[in-house]
C-alpha cells in the first residue's frame, strides 16, 4: 500500500514543486521526460531528509503529530479541567473564573493538573493517527481523483482525508479520554491514572473505555474536518490576498507566522462546530449507564453550549499551537513542505482552450 502511495505522491498536486522528473515507462534509456510533464528548475530538493509521500515522510509526520497534540493538550489541562466541570455541573461552577476559584479553593493549585497523564498519553496517540494518517489519506484520495480533480475538489479532499484519519485517531484516544473525564469530573473517584484504570475496569469492564467513542466521533470528526480544511484554505487565501510576497520568498519564520494565524482562525470555527458533542462526551463519561441520546435530552439545546467561551479560547490557542508545532517539526526534521496547490498545467491548457 505504502509503495503505491509513494508512486501516487510523485504526481500529486500537493507535492513539493521540486519533485524529480521520471519517465512513466521506467526506461532509463528514454530520450526525454513524459510529454506534457513540467520540469522544475531544481530537480532535487535541497536539504530535504526524505521524499514527499515516502514511508519515512508519513512516519515523521506522525512524530510531528505526537509532539503537536500531546504537548499542547497537556499544556491546557487546567483550562480543560474547568471547562469539563462547567459542562457537567453548571450550578456549582458558574463561569470560567469562578470555576478556577472553586477548584483551587477545594483542591489547591495542584488540583488544576488533574488528568494530565491520560491527556498526554491519549492525545499523543491521537496526534500520531490524526496528522500521520491525514497525510496518507490525502495522497491516497488524490491518486483516486487524479491530478486535475484533486485540484478542483481539493476542499472535499481535505474533508475526506481528515475525517478518515480522525476515525482511527479517536479509537486510539477514547480509553484515555474516558479516564481523563472520570478523574476531572467525578469527585473522589481518582486523582491519578493509576488509580482510575483499575476502578474503571472493575466497574465497567473494557467497554467502559469505549462507551464514549460514538459521541467522541461526533465531536472530533467535524472538529478535525473543519481544522484541516479551514486551515488549508486559510493558508491558501492568506498567501494569495494578505501576505505581500510569494510563499517562496518568505523565510521559514514568516511561513510559520502564517501557519499560526491560519491555525487560530481554523480553531475558532472548530470549537463552535464540535462543542455540543464535547459537552455530551463530558457528561456521558461522568454518568454511569447513560447513553448519548439520554444525556442530550437531559441537557437540552442550551445546556449543550455550556462552557463555550473557555473552549473557544482553549481550542483556538490549541489549534494554532498545534499547526505551529507540526510545521516547526517539519522544518526541524527537514521534511518536504509543499506550498498551497497550484492549478495543473493540463487544466490551465483546457481552460485556455475554452476561451
Amino acid at each position: 500500500m505504502f509503495s503505491s502511495l509513494f508512486e501516487a505522491a510523485k504526481n500529486s498536486p500537493f507535492r513539493t514543486p521540486f519533485t524529480k522528473v521520471q519517465c512513466d515507462n521506467g526506461d532509463k534509456a528514454a530520450l526525454g521526460p513524459v510529454t506534457g510533464r513540467q520540469i522544475q528548475a531544481a530537480a532535487t530538493p535541497s536539504g530535504d531528509s526524505c521524499e514527499f509521500g515516502s514511508n519515512k515522510y508519513f512516519m515523521l509526520c506522525g512524530v510531528g503529530g505526537i509532539l503537536s497534540c500531546g504537548t499542547t493538550h497537556t499544556f491546557v489541562v487546567p483550562l480543560d479541567l474547568v471547562k469539563c466541570r462547567l459542562q457537567v455541573d453548571a450550578k456549582k461552577y458558574k463561569n470560567l473564573f469562578n470555576g478556577f476559584k472553586v477548584t483551587v479553593a477545594e483542591e489547591g493549585a495542584r488540583g488544576l493538573a488533574k488528568g494530565w497523564a491520560p491527556t498526554f498519553i491519549g492525545y499523543s496517540a491521537q496526534g500520531l493517527c490524526k496528522f500521520g494518517l491525514y497525510e496518507v489519506f490525502k495522497v491516497y484520495y488524490s491518486d483516486l481523483l487524479g491530478e486535475e480533480n484533486s485540484y478542483l475538489y481539493r476542499t472535499w479532499l481535505y474533508l475526506a482525508a481528515s475525517a478518515s484519519a480522525e476515525f482511527f485517531a479517536d479509537i486510539a484516544l477514547s480509553p484515555m479520554e474516558a479516564a481523563k473525564v472520570k478523574i476531572q469530573t467525578t469527585p473522589g473517584y481518582a486523582n491519578t491514572l493509576r488509580q482510575a484504570l483499575p476502578k474503571m475496569i472493575k466497574e465497567e469492564g473494557l467497554g467502559g473505555f469505549y462507551k464514549g467513542l460514538v459521541p467522541l466521533w461526533m465531536r472530533q470528526i467535524p472538529y478535525t474536518m473543519m481544522k484541516f480544511a479551514c486551515f488549508e484554505k486559510t493558508v491558501e487565501l492568506l498567501y494569495k490576498h494578505v501576505v505581500p510576497k510569494p510563499r517562496a520568498d518568505c523565510s521559514k519564520g514568516e511561513q510559520l507566522v502564517v501557519t499560526f494565524a491560519a491555525g487560530y482562525i481554523a480553531g475558532v470555527f472548530c470549537a463552535v462546530v464540535s462543542h455540543p458533542a464535547d459537552v455530551v462526551v463530558s457528561k456521558l463519561n461522568q454518568a454511569k449507564g447513560s447513553t448519548a441520546i439520554q444525556v442530550a435530552k437531559t441537557l437540552g439545546f442550551m445546556g449543550m453550549w455550556n462552557g463555550l467561551t473557555p473552549r473557544i479560547i482553549m481550542i483556538g490557542t490549541l489549534t494554532a499551537l498545534q499547526w505551529f508545532i507540526y510545521d516547526g517539526v517539519k522544518v526541524a526534521l527537514a521534511l518536504p513542505r509543499p506550498p498551497p496547490p497550484e492549478m495543473p498545467a493540463s487544466l490551465k491548457a483546457k481552460l485556455e482552450g475554452q476561451q
